[in-house]
């Protein structure tokens, strides 16, 4: 039997988790109920689970990772991965006619691919070509298809309806998926998991210490984000990248 994990069907399998747990867990309601969060005491309830796991797990393993690996080799993991994603994006952009975009996410792929060590040194950024990050579901919002209730993922975290049935899609066009070797490819995307967290440590840490319900903090913020994405504005690709220009946020300070 083959127990390799497998991304796409496991991120099937979590939309069909998702679908039967609505069907438990009911609707918020009431005047106080966010507009957009209709299954909120499921989501809070995932988001429990989720944080559950990410203290046991994800956050020691991040933070191992951050103090074991020098600065500089995080960030030519992280740019290595942002890379992939450009390649994704440019398919994105171009399903959305965006020919700006759609050609700046093409020539950082190639530069980074070709000049910067297949992705590892990002020289795209450094000529000034932005980062227009993009995904099937933002594609399926820009042809009019509408986001739906947000929903939290088992292990994946916030998400909304319409972003959970493109996981598939976003899965398949993962530049990842196409690795043959098994161990090779659940490695990547191990390191790719691991890499990501760790870059959200400092964040976590002033969320953890601020006076705030952290659910409904996470939960704007990340609507907020998906909706400067689906404008493409600048400003969404600075409030997820880090910078204008599409370089990735700078390594805090040890």
């Amino acid at each position: 039997m083959n127990l390799s994990f497998q991304p796409v069907m496991a991120r099937r399998l979590t939309a069909v988790l998702v679908v039967s747990s609505w069907m438990l867990a009911g609707c918020a309601t009431g005047p106080q109920a966010h507009p957009q969060d209709p299954f909120e005491p499921y989501n809070r309830s995932m988001s429990r689970f989720n944080e559950v796991v990410d203290e046991a797990v994800l956050k020691p393993v991040a933070t191992g990772y951050q103090q074991a690996v020098p600065a500089l080799a995080r960030t030519g993991v992280s740019n290595f991965f942002a890379n992939l994603g450009d390649a994704w994006s440019f398919v994105n952009n171009t399903l959305q006619l965006r020919g700006e975009a759609a050609m700046s996410s093409f020539f950082r792929f190639s530069i980074n691919t070709m000049l910067g060590l297949g992705g590892v040194l990002d020289i795209a950024s450094e000529m000034r070509l932005e980062r227009h990050k993009q995904d099937f579901g933002l594609t399926l919002g820009h042809w009019g298809v509408p986001s739906g209730p947000y929903v939290v993922l088992p292990l994946l975290g916030p998400s909304t309806v319409r972003d959970t049935l493109a996981l598939p899609v976003d899965s398949q066009g993962n530049l990842l998926s196409g690795v043959n070797d098994i161990a090779t490819r659940n490695s990547l995307y191990a390191l790719r998991l691991v890499d990501t967290r760790a870059n959200f440590l400092r964040a976590g840490e002033v969320l953890d210490g601020a006076a705030l319900d952290k659910y409904s903090f996470t939960r704007d913020v990340f609507l907020r984000v998906r909706s400067q994405r689906a404008g493409a504005g600048p400003s969404a690709s600075t409030a997820a990248e880090g910078g204008s220009d599409g370089s990735l946020p700078p390594e805090p300070e040890q």
